[in-house]
């Protein structure tokens, strides 16, 4: 059956910070033009924002440079940074880092804390103000090229298929949305971007991309306990020195709290839980304190891109880029990744809009990576690129090499160090230790399904599973065998079961519970023989985060 097909001059895939700069910045530039361009931006979630999750400490430097009146408009970033504190964890105690001696990544002067997903949502309000076609719920479910190989948009995913793969009474095919450029925004490890990253072989002569798994709580505390502006960021305990990871804290709004744990997925020990992990590190007494008598409004959890400026793909191809955490903007010794991605966007509409203009399309933007590479982007990953290399030596060596770097340096060190792929970093279940880990008390530390609950996730289970094993007898045979089945434990969502099956005679058996999925794509990285691939469900489905 044919598609139906929509034309546009630029469609953007992904609607968070970077697609929507992207979008925004392109009708800027038809406006100072004074011509027409059409402009589509698909969202696989919803409503726009209701996939997002960061911290969130935000440099408005982007954001300021996209729309220089954001603060009079009424963006929704109130709360300033009014002191930052970092602090090496023991199991008992805690060092502050004098403020004299923090590197400039850590100081957060200037920036505000705030709910990225409420930001992004008001930049989708600017976005269709200016006439950008919004479509939330539809995901990009495969990439659409010419007969030379060219990129010429993406198709839509089916609605109504049915788990066997039969269409349901209520099927409607997807649709091709066609443009001259096409911008792929989804965030870090878009299923369309990997692919996309393989067939014009853009990871060519550049390292692997690194990541971390960052889960978060929204808190609600008393009064007496809320310090708005506070930030804390932390390193040690419960970690070993030997695995690279820390926390953020930060307290905004009206009595906010927000609460995480970031942890390196190029970690060794498969008996280790990032969700565990997060939960022991809230019963600290440097953190307890912050949270107690409070309660837990929010959960949710995702996968953040950390290799820097080595790790970034080519970025451009034959008919559209990638932007964003698609590529992997974020700062990861900063922590932050809105400006970056807010900043790519822009670079990348700029280029596109140049193009448009000059009677191009579905080449490569080559003016794209050329203005990354003079721009302030390019010289802030520059100074911080060494960051994941050096901590991925251990906490203490790590911290030293890098704060040496940065203060004797001044970020302009000769060498450039390399990083290696996450999921080859596991060893065998044989050569590590178990972790005990206590059980939940309900009122600081809770068990997965309860904090799946407070993520809002929905997905009809009557649907083909959106994670997808390419050779199930991997999942025993090898999974099972040789690393004692971590996806159990990486995955922050209760997702991954190994159950006993009857019908074998007891053996054990992957059960995939693709409900409670939050999308954080951890199973798509870490899985050591890369069996799982994630890719989007039936549109609007997966977690509903509204203050995140």
């Amino acid at each position: 059956m044919e598609r139906e097909s929509m034309q546009f001059d630029v469609l953007i895939v992904g609607g968070g910070p970077a697609g929507l700069a992207a979008a925004i910045r392109l009708k800027q530039c038809a406006q100072q033009a004074g011509r027409e361009i059409s402009v589509c931006l698909i969202e696989k979630a919803g409503e726009i924002g209701a996939h997002i999750l960061s911290g969130a400490v935000i440099d408005p430097r982007g954001l300021s440079e996209l729309l220089p009146n954001w603060q009079a408009d009424g963006a929704p970033l109130t709360t300033a940074v009014t002191e930052d504190r970092f602090l090496f964890l023991s199991q008992t105690g805690s060092q502050r880092v004098p403020d004299s001696t923090l590197i400039p990544s850590l100081r957060n002067h200037g920036n505000y804390i705030g709910s990225l997903g409420q930001l992004v949502r008001w930049l989708g309000q600017q976005a269709e103000a200016l006439g950008v076609e919004i479509y939330a719920g539809f995901a990009g479910a495969e990439v659409l090229y010419d007969e030379n190989g060219n990129v010429i948009g993406v198709a839509t995913g089916d609605m109504g298929v049915l788990r066997d793969g039969m269409h349901g009474p209520n099927y409607q095919q997807g649709m091709a949305l066609l443009a001259d450029y096409t911008l792929f925004a989804e965030g870090c490890r878009g299923h369309l971007g990997k692919q996309l990253e393989e067939r014009f072989n853009l990871r060519a002569g550049v390292d692997p991309q690194t990541y971390g798994l960052g889960i978060k709580e929204l808190w609600e505390v008393p009064a007496e306990k809320h310090q708005p502006g506070l930030v804390v960021h932390t390193a040690g305990w419960p970690l070993n020195s030997d695995t690279y990871g820390g926390s953020f804290l930060y307290h905004y709004g009206d009595r906010r709290v927000a609460v995480g744990f970031v942890l390196g997925l190029g970690y060794s020990n498969p008996y280790l839980s990032a969700y565990e992990e997060f939960q022991r590190y809230k019963t600290h007494p440097a953190i307890r304190q912050h949270l107690e008598g409070g309660k837990r409004l929010a959960y949710g959890a995702r996968a953040l891109t950390a290799g820097g400026l080595q790790s970034l793909p080519k970025l451009v191809f034959p008919g559209g880029a990638l932007i964003g955490d698609d590529a992997g903007f974020l700062n990861a010794a900063r922590i932050k990744g809105t400006h970056t991605a807010i900043k790519s966007g822009m670079l990348a509409a700029d280029a596109a809009f140049a193009a448009i203009a000059a009677g191009r399309k579905q080449d490569e933007l080559a003016t794209y990576p050329e203005s990354f590479r003079a721009s302030w982007l390019h010289r802030e990953l520059h100074a911080t690129r060494n960051f994941k290399p050096l901590m991925s030596k251990g906490l203490w060596l790590g911290t030293l090499a890098f704060g040496l770097e940065q203060k004797l340096l001044g970020a302009c060190s000769p060498w450039t160090l390399h990083n290696k792929a996450d999921h080859k970093q596991l060893k065998p279940a044989a050569e590590c230790k178990p972790v005990d880990y206590p059980k939940p008390d309900g009122v600081l530390t809770f068990d997965r399904l309860s904090s799946v609950f407070l993520s809002n996730t929905h997905h009809e289970e009557d649907q083909p599973c959106h994670l997808q094993l390419k050779n199930p007898a991997v999942a025993i045979g090898i999974n099972y065998e040789q690393y004692a089945s971590p996806e159990q434990r990486y995955c922050p969502a209760g997702v991954y079961e190994i159950v006993n099956d009857a019908q074998a005679g007891g053996a054990p058996r992957l059960q995939i519970n693709a409900q409670n999925c939050v999308h954080c794509k951890s199973c798509d990285i870490k899985d050591p023989t890369q069996n799982i691939n994630w890719v989007a469900p039936q549109g609007g489905e997966g977690p509903i985060y509204t203050e995140m």
